[in-house]
């Protein structure tokens, strides 16, 4: 075990209070070299100045970047004033993937500022590796590389410049990260409904969960969970939409027989082999994703900074678990699933 890595489970191993040791496995932070670099380019993805805000441009969506976004210290004491112990931190989009030639850098710079943020904060925070995947080649290398620099999973965009992540090119990815047992996070990216939810600005609310709903059961569909069945997946947003549907798409495919020719059980079952987080503003949905896939398969994550985690740390409170399936929720399933 690296010096990071043992420092981080040390910080695990420690006496806690269950109800104040939390791990988050989604929270964001953009590096500020890569938004100085987006500052400087005319073509999406870009960055301008409006008044004392930054806004990141993908096509044609503009979001304001936060404050937190580039605030260490501010997510550090929203942490502490949340109970979270440790942080699976990792940049928002847009990823290397749109940045074309230039992807294989973009990771580096992303890449090399998490790493050294989990090496100055050691007992505080891990880091989450984006890779260049318009260049399969260049990304294992970028895998190999985070490997080495203590980096402890993948955020997978959940399509990669249009395309979706269970495409043949990318399978590679798969087989590695299920080779390395490391664990592979799915993230929405500028959605590909974008034209269709950009109405009523429903690109975030709809466009996002849509997008990784389509990512998850493509992949669950083309047989990558047979191909891999140790690969370690998480959806985040309590699945997107996909548990709610999930019923209809065992029915399409395992009574209806379409497009069922790549699979060997119904699709639910293989949802269930795939962790969920908890990053939802109502409790039901939690509920409804504990019920579904067990308290085994639940992390705790709060999105931070666009959501505050007491909000998600209030919603699993009102579901009144018993402290053990708390535990598994809050930092033992985290404390598993990355080897911490």
């Amino acid at each position: 075990m690296g010096g990071m890595a043992a420092m981080a489970a040390g910080a695990i191993s420690a006496e806690q209070t269950p109800a104040v040791f939390r791990i988050d496995c989604q929270s964001h932070i953009y590096p500020p070299e890569m938004l100085e670099l987006m500052e400087k380019r005319q073509d999406s993805p870009r960055v301008y100045r409006k008044g004392d805000d930054r806004y990141v441009v993908i096509s044609d969506w503009h979001r304001r970047i936060l404050s937190k976004h580039t605030d260490v210290k501010a997510k550090l004491a929203d942490m502490d004033s949340s109970g979270i112990r440790l942080t699976a931190i990792s940049i928002n989009d847009p990823g290397p993937e749109l940045f074309g030639k230039d992807g294989a850098a973009i990771a580096r710079i992303a890449n090399d500022y998490l790493a050294g943020l989990a090496k100055q904060h050691p007992t505080r925070f891990i880091g989450l590796m984006v890779l260049p995947l318009q260049d399969i080649k260049a990304s294992l290398v970028e895998m190999e590389r985070c490997l080495n620099n203590g980096m402890k999973g993948i955020l997978l965009y959940s399509n990669l410049s249009g395309k979706f992540p269970d495409l043949p090119e990318f399978r590679p990815l798969f087989a590695r990260a299920e080779e390395m047992d490391l664990p592979v996070l799915l993230h929405p990216a500028y959605p590909m409904t974008y034209e269709a939810t950009k109405g009523y600005e429903m690109a975030a609310g709809l466009g996002l969960m849509f997008d990784t709903t389509i990512a998850l059961t493509r992949i669950i569909l083309a047989g990558i969970l047979d191909e891999h069945p140790k690969l370690k997946l998480v959806c985040p947003h309590v699945g997107g939409t996909l548990p709610y549907l999930i019923g209809r798409i065992d029915h399409q495919t395992m009574v209806l027989k379409r497009g069922a020719e790549r699979i060997k059980r119904a699709p639910s079952e293989y949802l269930k082999q795939v962790w969920l987080d908890t990053v939802t503003p109502i409790a039901l949905a939690i509920r409804y994703g504990y019920d579904f896939v067990g308290p085994d398969k639940l992390l705790f994550a709060s999105d931070h900074p666009w959501v505050d985690p007491k909000l998600i740390i209030d919603n699993i409170r009102s579901l009144k678990l018993s402290r053990e399936d708390e535990n598994k929720i809050y930092f033992e399933n985290a404390k598993e699933l990355f080897k911490l």
